[in-house]
C-alpha cells in the first residue's frame, strides 16, 4: 500500500491524497485552495502522471476538499467518484458556484486561464458520481457487499459519519489485509444541528487524520452550550445598541449551524422574531439541508429552517443596493469576508461605525480579510479590499467557537485510543501538525508519526 500527499503545502489548502493498493489507484478528495488562484490552487496531479486512477472517494463537498473535482474527472474521465448523497447535491450547487466566482476573478483582476471549469463541465463531472450510503461495504470495483463479505478482508471502502457537515464521512479502506482510515473533516462532539462523527471502534493500521485545531486549546472550561448562550446575549446586546450586525459565515454548514441557534433563541425567548438576511449561495445550501431534514444524523430532526425562519435572501442588485436595518441580523457569507463577497462589501458600511458590531464565528486565514480584523486594535486600519483605502475598525467586534472541526482535546484522545501502528497528519497549518506529531510521539512511542511529504509516494 502506498500513499501520496497531493497539496502543494503543508497546510489547510488543496485536500486531496491517493492511494496505490490491490492494483488500484484511489484518490481521496479533490479540493481548491480557498485563497490560491490559478493552478496553484489546485492540488498536484501532475506528480500522479502517467498514473491511471481507478476511483475517487469524496469525504465532503466543502470547497478545499470537492473544489477541483472537474478537472481531476477531466484528467480521469473513466474513474467514477463516490460520495453520499449529501455530498452530491451539496456538491453540484457548490461546483457551479465556483465557475461563477472564477469568472468574477477573471474579469475583476484578470486571473489568466479561468475558470478552470465550466458550468458542462461541473454537468459532464457529475455523470461519473455514484452515491453510496454511510455504513455499506463497497469493493474496489464500485460493488456493494455484504458486512460478511466485507469482514473477510477483501478490498473494499466503507463511509462513516464525520459529524462535520450535511454528509460528510470518514472513510474506512481495507485491502491487503490492512485497514486505513482516512478521518476527512471530523467533529466528535454535537454541534447545535448536526451530532457528532460515528467512526468504527476497530484500531486501523493507518490513521490519516486532520489537524485543523491542532495549535488552538479550548478556552479552560469551554462548553458549546455556553459559548451558544454567550453568542445569544451578545446578538440582543448588539440589536439594542442602535447600530447593525454583520456575522460573516460560510454560505456551508456555518449558515446552517447559526440558523439553528436563532431559531433556538426565539424558541427560548432570547430573542424575538426579527428580520435575518442571508446570500444567495447560503440560500441554496439551507434549502438542501431543509430536503435532507429527516434523513440526517443531526438535532431537530424535521427543522425546517426556511420555514421557522423566513430568511430574507440578498442577491445580484438588490444586495448591492440594499438600505441598512438596525433591527436585523445580516448573516452573510464569505465566512473570511474574501474579497468582493457580501460579507466583504457589508464590512466596510459598518466597521467603522461603534454602534455597529461584527461577530467573527469561524476560522479565518491570517492573510484573508476576516483574519485581519480579527487581528486588529482597535482604531486601527484595515485592508479589506486590496483596490481600496484601509478602514479603521472602531465596530464592536466578538469572537465565538463554532468550529465544525475536532478540538485537539478530542482527536487526541480518540488517536490514543486506537493506537494505530502508523498516524498521517494532514490539514493543518505548520504549527497545528508539528503539535500534533510531538504530542502524538510521546503519548503513543511505539506508533510511527508521519508528516507525509508533499508530492512524494511513501509506503505504508
Amino acid at each position: 500500500m502506498e500513499f501520496i500527499n497531493l497539496t502543494r503545502h503543508v497546510e489547510i489548502g488543496a485536500n486531496s491524497y491517493a492511494i496505490k493498493t490491490a492494483g488500484k489507484c484511489i484518490l481521496l478528495d479533490s479540493g481548491m485552495h480557498p485563497t490560491a488562484t490559478g493552478v496553484e490552487a489546485q492540488p498536484n496531479f501532475d506528480a500522479l502522471s502517467g498514473q491511471r486512477v481507478d476511483m475517487a472517494l469524496l469525504s465532503h463537498a466543502h470547497q478545499d476538499h470537492v473544489g477541483s473535482l472537474p478537472v481531476f474527472s477531466r484528467l480521469m474521465p473513466e474513474a467514477s467518484v463516490f460520495m453520499t448523497a449529501g455530498t452530491s447535491s451539496i456538491a453540484e450547487v457548490m461546483l457551479h458556484n465556483s465557475v461563477n466566482v472564477m469568472l468574477r476573478q477573471r474579469e475583476d483582476v484578470g486571473v489568466e486561464g479561468y475558470p478552470l471549469f465550466t458550468h458542462r463541465g461541473v454537468d459532464l463531472c457529475a455523470k461519473q458520481w455514484r452515491i453510496c450510503p454511510v455504513n455499506q461495504p463497497v469493493s474496489l470495483d464500485g460493488e456493494r457487499m455484504s458486512r460478511n463479505a466485507a469482514n473477510k478482508d477483501e478490498p473494499c471502502f466503507e463511509f462513516y459519519d464525520a459529524g462535520h457537515i450535511l454528509g460528510s464521512t470518514g472513510i474506512l479502506l481495507r485491502s491487503e489485509n490492512k485497514t486505513l482510515f482516512y478521518t476527512g473533516d471530523v467533529n466528535y462532539e454535537d454541534q447545535t444541528l448536526l451530532r457528532g462523527a460515528v467512526f468504527p471502534e476497530e484500531s486501523p493500521d493507518v490513521l490519516l487524520m486532520e489537524t485543523t485545531r491542532g495549535d488552538a486549546p479550548l478556552p479552560e472550561g469551554f462548553s458549546r452550550a455556553a459559548e451558544e448562550k454567550r453568542f445569544g446575549e451578545a446578538i440582543r446586546e448588539a440589536l439594542n445598541s442602535n447600530g447593525y450586525l454583520l456575522i460573516p459565515v460560510f454560505a456551508l454548514g456555518k449558515t446552517q449551524e447559526v440558523l439553528t441557534m436563532l431559531w433556538k433563541f426565539r424558541k427560548e425567548g432570547l430573542l424575538p422574531p426579527l428580520p435575518i438576511y442571508i446570500g444567495g449561495l447560503s440560500s441554496k445550501i439551507t434549502g438542501i439541508y431543509d430536503d435532507f431534514r429527516n434523513n440526517t444524523h443531526r438535532n431537530h430532526t424535521g427543522l425546517r429552517l426556511f420555514e421557522e425562519l423566513s430568511p430574507y435572501v440578498l442577491a445580484g442588485p438588490e444586495a448591492q443596493n440594499h438600505t441598512l436595518r438596525k433591527d436585523a441580523i445580516y448573516l452573510l457569507s464569505s465566512g473570511m469576508m474574501t474579497e468582493k463577497t457580501l460579507s466583504n462589501v457589508f464590512a466596510r458600511r459598518v466597521i467603522s461605525d461603534p454602534e455597529s458590531s461584527i461577530f467573527l464565528v469561524g476560522y479565518s486565514d491570517p492573510h484573508s480579510p476576516a483574519g485581519k480584523v480579527r487581528a486588529a486594535k482597535p482604531g486601527e486600519n484595515v485592508l479589506l479590499d486590496s483596490k481600496l483605502p484601509p478602514v479603521p475598525l472602531r465596530c464592536r467586534l466578538e469572537t465565538f467557537q463554532f468550529s465544525a472541526h475536532a478540538s485537539r482535546e478530542s482527536l487526541i484522545p480518540q488517536a490514543i485510543r486506537l493506537r494505530p501502528k502508523k498516524i498521517l497528519l494532514v490539514h493543518g497549518d505548520t504549527g497545528a501538525v508539528e503539535w500534533t506529531r510531538s504530542t502524538l510521539k510521546t503519548a503513543l512511542p511505539e506508533t510511527e508519526v508521519i508528516i507525509p511529504e508533499p508530492g512524494r509516494w511513501i509506503t505504508l
